[in-house]
């Protein structure tokens, strides 16, 4: 495991709140992350799901405050993962995985790593997915499963304390779905990995998460995700013309 003892390190989210103008993106938003959990963010269109995982990233000007505690209760800087809902490129170019790899795990120019050493790295990495396989595959030649996986892969290069993913199988097969959801399971338990998922699909959630949180601009509601599913706050959010 990761972490010293399972769901004592915790990331807390505390008053996070976005302004564009006179037009409020997010409200005092204020909750924890626990590490060995999957946290589900839902809600509609135009809700600040997204908008609140740049926040975390720092890529959008915010007020509140991010704070993580490990198992010993010490404040740290974490490690922070993302991937996001796809990758734009050249669908023709010939970039391979291992090229996409060896361009975000390095600041050297390509041609002065070791080929060796990189590569271990990077089968390490596509191993932790069940990906090793597509080493040398073309980006362009990739379904989008299998185009996930990879940049799930880059997001776990250095393991991340808090992952967050935002709405990675959009566009993706049921099976890709399937995959994809059952690989964060599995690093959940295994790294005892702290999880924050944007998604839509309402079936995965309540199969995988075990905290379920209602947003829209601000937390309406926080539970289970049979509780939250269930809630008057849900069916307030979903049902309004």
């Amino acid at each position: 495991m990761k972490h010293n003892q399972s769901k004592l390190c915790t990331t807390q989210i505390e008053n996070f709140s976005v302004k564009v103008g006179e037009l409020t993106i997010l409200d005092n938003v204020d909750f924890t992350v626990h590490c060995g959990e999957l946290t589900a963010l839902i809600g509609p269109n135009g809700a600040g799901k997204s908008t609140l995982l740049k926040a975390i990233l720092g890529e959008v000007k915010h007020a509140g405050k991010l704070n993580y505690f490990d198992a010993k209760g010490e404040h740290l800087r974490p490690i922070i993962g993302y991937v996001p809902q796809t990758l734009k490129f050249d669908a023709t170019s010939p970039t391979t995985v291992l090229a996409l790899f060896m361009a975000c795990l390095t600041w050297r120019p390509v041609w002065l790593c070791s080929s060796k050493f990189i590569r271990g790295r990077v089968s390490k990495n596509l191993r932790r997915v069940k990906a090793e396989h597509l080493i040398d595959r073309r980006l362009g030649a990739l379904s989008g499963g299998e185009l996930q996986r990879i940049l799930l892969a880059l997001a776990l290069d250095p393991l991340p304390d808090l992952l967050l993913l935002d709405e990675p199988i959009s566009g993706v097969d049921k099976a890709g779905m399937r995959i994809f959801y059952e690989l964060v399971a599995e690093l959940k338990s295994v790294e005892d990995m702290a999880i924050l998922l944007v998604s839509h699909d309402l079936d995965m959630i309540e199969r995988f998460a075990d905290k379920v949180i209602l947003l829209n601009r601000r937390v309406l509601t926080i539970g289970k995700a049979r509780e939250v599913f269930q809630s008057a706050e849900m069916r307030e959010v979903f049902t309004k013309k």
